[in-house]
């Protein structure tokens, strides 16, 4: 799975650990996202989108 997570994080200037506070994870949960190495639950992704302003649709492209 590829994520636009770290573009979108860019966009609204957050870092890894501010988005991991936001949604109440650990900044390495961020950091595996970002790397397309962790499947996020979808309470997660919804949670990441939200905070990042966009839909899981765009955000997570699965293969």
């Amino acid at each position: 799975m590829k994520t636009k997570i770290k573009e979108y994080r860019a966009k609204n200037n957050l870092t890894q650990l501010e988005l991991a506070d936001k949604v109440g994870v650990r900044r390495e949960t961020i950091v595996f996202l970002e790397q397309g190495k962790y499947n996020p639950s979808l309470k997660l992704a919804y949670d990441v989108a939200k905070v990042l302003k966009t839909s899981i649709d765009e955000l997570f492209i699965f293969e």
